[in-house]
């Protein structure tokens, strides 16, 4: 799978019904692994592909921003660039999108040229002002 960090158990295991967001963290590379721009420039490619697929599942993008700096806790490691809350109707889509033929060949090539690391939280809601849908 080329989506080879995904922890489809671990998610399973969790036994979550229900709306889920992810909590992206992104540290860019300063040049593309393809060579074609920045890391910046290869996630730009990745988003384009992936908001669409997100969205034939019933999902959205709720949030993005950069990251601007720690404001608690460790400094090392914990320097992103950049980061995204993805709304998703159950854990069942985000498998689903992530395991797509479509996502792991059209979709991952990028955001792996792109970034350095990426990591995503999956969380469940105890409050929330957004309206997801």
């Amino acid at each position: 799978m080329a989506v080879d960090l995904l922890n489809i158990e671990g998610l399973e295991a969790s036994e979550h019904q229900g709306p889920i967001v992810m909590v992206n963290l992104m540290r860019f590379r300063d040049r593309s692994l393809d060579g074609q721009g920045s890391g910046w420039d290869a996630y730009l490619r990745y988003s384009a592909l992936t908001v669409p697929m997100i969205k034939a599942r019933g999902g959205t993008l709720l949030w993005t921003g950069q990251a601007k700096a720690v404001a608690l806790g460790p400094q090392a490691g914990n320097q992103w660039d950049y980061v995204a809350l993805v709304y998703y109707p159950s854990v069942a889509a985000f498998i689903d999108m992530m395991t797509s033929p479509d996502y792991q060949t059209l979709s991952d090539p990028h955001r792996r040229n792109g970034c350095a690391e990426h990591v995503i939280i999956a969380t469940s809601e105890a409050y929330s002002k957004f309206k997801a849908v």
